[in-house]
């Protein structure tokens, strides 16, 4: 396949979001003057804020180019699981928030300690790290793999610059600056979706009503045979599902959702930030199928520009960099590094946060607050070391099947998280060791039914948190009560 030269105009708008991302990390570093500033904002951020922060974290680079992709090449029935994520969110409203802000956690697992006992804490918070530092290698290495046919850019060179950046800006400005660089790419992907939708539209012979005709001429929506029941394919039943317990996991039990609910000054600043992420996910993710089918009538109008072998995962950055005008082009795939950075910049913060409460302080390190903004700063770098490492192999051995296997594992570790959360906040008998026997029961059969079935990947999570509930259910009588116990069901009368 043709690679496409950069170009010099690209590369200095690249350059200038790259450098206007460090230096927000500069301009909030001098205000991370203690660990609730770093993780906690110091309750400053507004709702509006801290919610497209939400939009721009659960968006990745991946997402931004795999949207358009299924769309050109199948359909839109994956927009179903946008709304789902809309729909549970007066039950956040309604349980979660509240229950959060008035515990007033740095790390979301702390309750699972206050709630059931130590174990469970370590277990959520140390799959959650370790999931996120997967989520960071492979967020990296699909993003650069992406790109690499396309512009004149080292992979390694991207790595270096999606992964130490983030390392540096997320080091020195704490959540806080986290969230208004979230702001900044959050806004940048919104505003490249569009103009991505409007240049096509405008490139296309009958303009945005053809777009739409040529979709629905090819049954390019949603078809009759997408609405079908199926155990091995995502079709929209299976979709609906698989999304409504991502969906629980992301806000109710992952901390870097959940740690935007402590950095407003407020509950009704809380809920303003769903609902301001509940608004930008009813329309920017149209515009991102939109895309889709703005490019595949382009591209059927034009069959000649695509090359013979071309692989239609990367049908975006190739439109972007063969067809939109410098400048605009370098905007986009600044756009593309802002969606990887979004997403790896909270899970750095959201992994320190949960190693500084959860295992360092936990485990009896000091407390000082100097000691403590060290150990919070160098988790940082580690954490985000290792997930450049890992990219870097990943890119040098040519990992391939690399995305389905880790939104697999979504499902082993997010849905015991999920079934914890929601066995302590619903079921009042339940104990710690009921909990202990949900989650090795949860894992065991997510683990079997992976290596002995060809159930779709969305059904684990599924599996994984309602095992959690059901087995923690009927095994709380055969455990003795103790006194932590009974203020964990003081925790829940508070709630209630």
């Amino acid at each position: 396949m043709e690679m496409h030269a950069f170009g010099t105009l690209n590369y200095i708008v690249l350059l200038v979001y790259l450098t206007a991302v460090m230096l927000v990390g500069v301009y909030f570093a001098k205000r991370q003057k203690s660990v609730d500033d770093y993780f906690k904002a110091g309750g400053r951020i507004p709702g509006w804020a801290a919610g497209i922060s939400v939009f721009a974290t659960t968006l990745s680079s991946i997402t931004f180019m795999s949207i358009p992709a299924k769309a050109y090449t199948g359909d839109w029935t994956f927009l179903i699981g946008q709304y789902v994520a809309i729909l549970i969110l007066p039950f956040v409203f309604l349980y979660y928030i509240p229950f959060f802000r008035k515990l007033n956690l740095t790390s979301a697992y702390e309750y699972l300690e206050k709630r059931f006992d130590v174990k469970m804490r370590l277990f959520a918070s140390i799959s959650f790290m370790l999931f996120h530092i997967g989520r960071v290698a492979i967020i990296t290495y699909l993003t650069a793999l992406a790109l690499i046919p396309f512009v004149d850019i080292n992979p390694l060179t991207i790595v270096f610059l999606i992964g130490v950046l983030c390392i540096v800006y997320t080091f020195m400005g704490g959540i806080e600056g986290v969230i208004w660089t979230d702001v900044i790419q959050g806004i940048m992907l919104s505003l490249a979706a569009v103009l991505i939708f409007i240049v096509i539209c405008f490139n296309v012979d009958g303009g945005v009503t053809e777009v739409f005709s040529m979709s629905a001429e090819a049954d390019k929506y949603f078809p009759k045979e997408q609405f079908a029941w199926s155990w091995t394919e995502g079709t929209i039943p299976v979709l609906v599902i698989g999304f409504l317990f991502a969906s629980l996991q992301q806000f109710t039990a992952s901390q870097d959702v959940v740690q935007r609910y402590i950095v407003t000054d407020s509950i009704e600043e809380t809920k303003k930030a769903l609902i301001t992420n509940a608004k930008l996910v009813a329309v920017i993710p149209i515009f991102f199928f939109a895309v889709g089918s703005a490019l595949y009538a382009y591209y059927t109008q034009n069959p000649g520009l695509l090359p013979g072998d071309f692989n239609t995962g990367g049908i975006l950055p190739f439109f972007v960099i063969s067809e939109m005008p410098a400048g605009v082009a370098g905007l986009i795939i600044a756009a593309i590094f802002a969606a990887s950075q979004s997403s790896i910049s909270s899970s750095l913060n959201s992994i320190s946060a949960c190693f500084t409460s959860d295992i360092y302080h936990r485990l009896g390190g000091e407390t000082s607050p100097k000691k403590t903004m060290f150990v919070a700063r160098s988790v940082i770098v580690v954490a985000g070391v290792f997930g450049v490492i890992a990219s870097t192999y990943l890119i040098m051995s040519n990992e391939s099947e690399l995305w389905d296997a880790f939104n697999s594992l979504i499902g082993l570790m997010g849905g015991p998280m999920t079934g914890l959360f929601m066995l302590g906040v619903f079921v009042k008998r339940a104990n710690a060791n009921s909990a202990l026997a949900g989650v090795v029961a949860s894992v065991i059969a997510i683990l079997w039914v992976r290596a002995a079935t060809d159930l779709n990947f969305f059904f684990y999570g599924v599996i994984g948190t309602l095992m959690v509930v059901f087995v923690g259910y009927i095994t709380a009588p055969l455990f003795k009560q103790n006194a932590v116990e009974d203020v964990n069901k003081s925790l829940i009368a508070q709630n209630s």
